[in-house]
């Protein structure tokens, strides 16, 4: 007889590839050789601004400072103030939920607004731990293609996908792998479908808008969340992402002022028992009452824009097929030969760490982190285009120098 439940076997199952890859990069922890350009994890010392919120908060000021906590109502207030400015609408504190990250944000609102056996419809490629969180949730996983070119979200595909067991749609701009940033048309045409499709199956289907990377965009992108175009819909952040920070868990979720007041009201008020019930997802003390002050702590954006530029640039020149990313930190690209397993292993051999596109069902396609510093970038290029141009000419049938080995 199985140990494990069904729901934690599927989850299992469908991150095996991520913790295998994971402890296989852990591996490398010790070599200061490595360069590694896998997970947005800080490779530099902690922002000042984060250290020193945190630090104004660790000396108690009550006997309670650090009791349980719910909601702080100033990180709630502050963080609404926040969406106001940034999304032009209404929101207030009693919409927003202060959660363990986006991991406790998504959390959630699968409990908050699914049944098990519902269906949720998932970008390709997407962020590898939809799938066996939607597992372990007791709910179904339903992939929707993005567009194969461009990588923006198709409307159509996700339509496709859309049957009378769906319940929820998760979409993610800026998007984690591509660093696609969807536009207002975008949302207002999947607003379009969403609609419709709720009617014709006489069941809300509801829109849940994955955010973390919403304050991390180039040139001068415009964002535009869903939650303006369709009523219905919550979001989830992270300020991991914009504080390089992953290991101290701060986000929320919130509710589009839009829902319609009575349905609201409704989920206002399960917002805190909810939190309760999925393992008190609540943010720790310190954390919370630094929200004020991280509000505006960001990584340099314009140092990432610059090292976006060295690695897109190099690649490029490599003849290497790269997107280029308007969001997120990380570039996307094609994989010389079409084989991104190949091309990270025999990167690896050279000491070059790169995230192979398995992890996100794409295996022709590769994902590099820009939160490596400027330093690893520069000693990487030479390997990089070294490795490009042995596997290339591999595929076109030329010889080249041997892709696995350091040349001088």
């Amino acid at each position: 007889m199985a140990a494990m439940s069904d729901r934690a076997t599927r989850a299992k199952a469908a991150v095996d590839v991520v913790t295998a890859f994971f402890a296989r990069i852990q591996a490398t922890a010790d070599d200061p050789d490595a360069l590694d350009f896998t997970f947005g994890n800080p490779h530099e010392l902690a922002l000042p601004g984060l250290t020193a919120a945190m630090q104004a908060q660790v000396e108690p000021r009550s006997v309670d400072w650090f009791a349980y906590k719910t909601s702080e109502r100033l990180a709630q207030e502050t963080v609404a103030a926040g969406l106001r400015t940034e999304l032009a609408l209404d929101f207030e504190p009693d919409d927003i939920a202060m959660t363990q990250g986006a991991f406790g944000a998504l959390s959630l609102a699968f409990a908050l607004l699914a049944d098990a056996g519902d269906e949720v419809i998932i970008p390709v490629p997407g962020w590898f731990c939809y799938e066996p969180m939607l597992h372990a949730a007791n709910l179904l996983p339903v992939r929707a293609a993005l567009d194969p070119e461009t990588f923006d979200l198709d409307v159509g595909a996700i339509s496709r996908a859309i049957g009378p067991r769906t319940r929820l749609v998760v979409a993610n701009s800026p998007a984690n792998p591509t660093g696609r940033v969807y536009s207002q048309d975008t949302w207002q045409a999947l607003a379009d479908v969403l609609e419709q499709a709720s009617r014709t199956h006489g069941r809300r289907i509801w829109l849940v808008s994955d955010e973390p990377y919403r304050r991390i965009r180039f040139d001068g992108i415009d964002f535009a969340s869903p939650a303006a175009s369709y009523p219905w819909t919550v979001i989830d952040y992270s300020y991991g992402k914009v504080l390089l920070a992953p290991g101290q868990r701060l986000g929320y979720l919130a509710l589009s002022p839009l829902i319609p007041p009575a349905e609201r009201d409704e989920l206002r008020t399960a917002l805190m028992p909810l939190g309760l019930a999925i393992g008190w997802g609540f943010p720790d003390a310190v954390m919370q009452y630094s929200v004020p002050a991280l509000e505006s702590v960001s990584l340099d954006m314009a140092e990432l824009a610059r090292k976006r530029d060295r690695l897109f640039g190099a690649l490029v020149d490599a003849g290497v097929r790269v997107t280029r990313p308007e969001g997120t930190f990380y570039l996307w690209g094609e994989a010389p030969g079409g084989d991104a397993a190949g091309f990270c292993d025999a990167l690896a051999a050279r000491g070059v760490h790169v995230m192979p596109g398995t992890l996100f069902d794409q295996p022709r396609h590769f994902r590099m982190s820009l939160t490596a510093t400027m330093e690893t970038i520069d000693r990487a290029l030479p390997d990089l285009a070294e490795v490009a141009a042995a596997l290339s000419a591999t595929a076109s049938g030329a010889s080249g120098p041997e892709p696995g080995r350091r040349h001088p």
